[in-house]
């Protein structure tokens, strides 16, 4: 496993950067890919290897401007790794940011909360 993942965002697509020396893992920007699969599977994999020997604490930060719907599974998908390590007894949070007056990211923030049993901080800026 790398010890980091670095991609770069478009207009489509999000930054991403995860540095496992650091254990804060950022994702921002836009995620409307033509094919969310094939832009998030080395994403998800990445994390799943991580998750296998994860560092005592683990923060995965979204700052998305927009996602849509083929995203939103992949995130999903990442905020449950995150939720996995979390089982395993390390700290591990989502720190979900939104734009001040951003209602409807405030809002997938918050319905993030109740569905998963990891702690998501929705924080606005």
């Amino acid at each position: 496993m790398s010890n980091s993942l670095k991609i770069e965002g478009t207009e489509e697509t999000p930054n991403v950067t995860f540095e496992k020396g650091t254990s804060t893992f950022e994702i921002s920007g836009r995620s409307y890919p033509e094919d969310a699969h094939s832009f998030y599977e080395p994403i998800i994999n990445w994390l799943v290897e991580y998750s296998e020997a994860p560092a005592a604490q683990t923060h995965l930060v979204v700052d998305l401007e927009y996602f849509n719907s083929g995203s939103v599974k992949k995130v999903f998908n990442m905020l449950y790794i995150i939720e996995d390590i979390m089982e395993t007894g390390k700290d591990a949070k989502v720190i979900w940011k939104h734009k001040k007056g951003d209602e409807l990211m405030q809002q997938k923030g918050l319905e993030f909360q109740k569905f998963l049993q990891v702690p998501v901080d929705v924080v606005e800026y």
